[in-house]
């Protein structure tokens, strides 16, 4: 299969919402050459990421809409224009090998429209975006509902944010402290030939000039380095981790943070990752094995206590909440496809019942973090605000850092071109066992933990 067509393909069940291209693109790379997948991919997550201004040029050279029958021919039409304007493949062969694909398709007849459409693009598309680009959701390629959320939380970040969301992200490591140091590691790289610089806000993070193979990583086999942006390598520290600690590591796939947590602090009594899916533990438990850790793994829900939670309390937890994933549209840009606006509401809803549940695992004295990847404050300061109002017993501590944005709760880091992803992270104390629902005072914020 050509890479034109497997992208195409993927990206149809991303476009009708029932995949996203993690589920849809590893099928179709199976019938392309494996020297072609790497353009597979590229076309694929390129013309997700640039969806809205593909889509917007497509909308004004088509005589008349695809119909709904046809999403195939209108994702391949997307990727050949992504071909034209975001790729340095040559123009002829970008046209002629988009418009040979809709014959595999079946739909020969499709030939004429996509071969017009795309020499009409190569000709006009400067004259038609001058004036498409006066609509901010085809200039910087977001869909309308989330530019408005992005508009309305940060009105004077809302584009900074979204031209960070479409730029392509830095690979980052997370140096392994008890096997080597920040420096060390870089004078490795840099015998290695790879360029690097230490992240400006974890002391564990380095940044990659230009991103590679893992394999070409020195010491990654054996456990020196792990790939995790710097945001998420913010979280473990806020754990105050000490010997003897029982922790959760909650919502914990692909195990990014839980082996962090080890790392930081090998005399832990026990780590308990805990994920809903028994196939996304298998990751965490490679990534493990790879750097010589042990953690106890469990698949359930962590909102049914019974079915995992022994009555042993935690010293320290972290959630990391399922949620929108807004941080991170740059790593998937297909989010801006399959997230819709009704799915706030419920990911908030659900990310309070989390708090609510494993609040009460966590022992008096004992620390929870809270953190998604996500830059709206519905799943982020306004739940913890809530979560606050429930929980009498609760009393959030400060976030020291000169990292991300200080919140009415909470600490949110906004994406950054060359930088960290999105990330929001929220540091509460359990100071009493009071039951949920006795109210929250501003005057309580700011107590130290025990």
């Amino acid at each position: 299969m050509s890479p034109r067509l497997a992208a195409a393909n993927a990206l149809v069940s991303v476009m009708a919402g029932k995949a996203s291209l993690g589920t849809s693109l590893p099928a179709q790379l199976q019938h392309v050459n494996e020297r072609d997948q790497g353009l597979t991919q590229e076309l694929a997550f390129g013309t997700a990421r640039w969806f809205q201004r593909l889509d917007g040029l497509a909308t004004a050279l088509l005589e008349k809409p695809l119909k709904a029958a046809d999403r195939d021919l209108h994702a391949l039409l997307l990727v050949g224009l992504y071909q034209l304007l975001f790729t340095r493949i040559p123009a002829h062969a970008a046209i002629d090998e988009t418009v040979s694909s809709a014959k595999t398709l079946k739909k020969p007849w499709a030939k004429g429209m996509l071969n017009a459409v795309l020499r009409r693009a190569q000709r006009e598309h400067a004259q038609q975006f001058a004036a498409l680009e006066r609509d901010p959701t085809i200039r910087l390629s977001h869909p309308r509902w989330l530019q408005k959320r992005l508009k309305q939380a940060w009105p004077d970040h809302w584009e900074a944010i979204c031209t960070a969301n479409n730029a392509y992200p830095p690979m980052t490591l997370r140096v392994n402290p008890a096997k080597t140091t920040v420096d060390a590691y870089m004078q490795q790289l840099q015998a290695a030939g790879i360029a690097a610089r230490a992240t400006p806000f974890s002391d564990q993070g380095i940044t990659l000039e230009q991103s590679c193979d893992v394999q070409q990583l020195p010491g990654f086999a054996g456990g020196e380095v792990s790939v995790q942006d710097e945001a998420a390598q913010l979280a473990a520290p806020l754990l105050e981790l000490k010997p003897g600690q029982r922790v959760l590591d909650a919502c914990c796939a692909p195990g990014g943070k839980t082996c962090q947590i080890l790392e930081r602090a090998p005399s832990l009594t026990e780590l308990i990752a805990l994920d809903l899916e028994p196939r996304r533990l298998q990751r965490v438990r490679e990534n493990l094995q790879r750097l010589g850790l042990t953690a106890t793994l469990k698949a359930a829900d962590a909102r049914e206590l019974a079915a995992w939670w022994d009555g042993t309390p935690f010293q320290r937890i972290l959630l990391d909440a399922p949620c929108s994933a807004t941080g991170v549209i740059r790593r998937h840009p297909d989010i801006k496809l399959t997230r819709q606006a009704e799915d706030i509401p419920a990911l908030a809803a659900l990310q309070g019942e989390l708090l609510d549940a494993l609040w009460q695992t966590l022992e008096v004295g004992g620390i929870l973090v809270y953190a998604t990847c996500s830059v709206l404050p519905e799943e982020n300061s306004d739940t913890i605000a809530a979560f606050l109002d429930r929980q009498s017993g609760a009393r959030e501590l400060p976030i020291d850092g000169a990292y991300g944005l200080p919140q009415t709760h909470g600490r949110q880091l906004l994406p950054q071109e060359g930088g960290h992803d999105g990330f929001y992270l929220a540091k509460l104390v359990k100071i009493s066992a009071s039951p949920a629902g006795s109210g929250y005072t501003a005057q309580d914020k700011g107590t130290s933990a025990p």
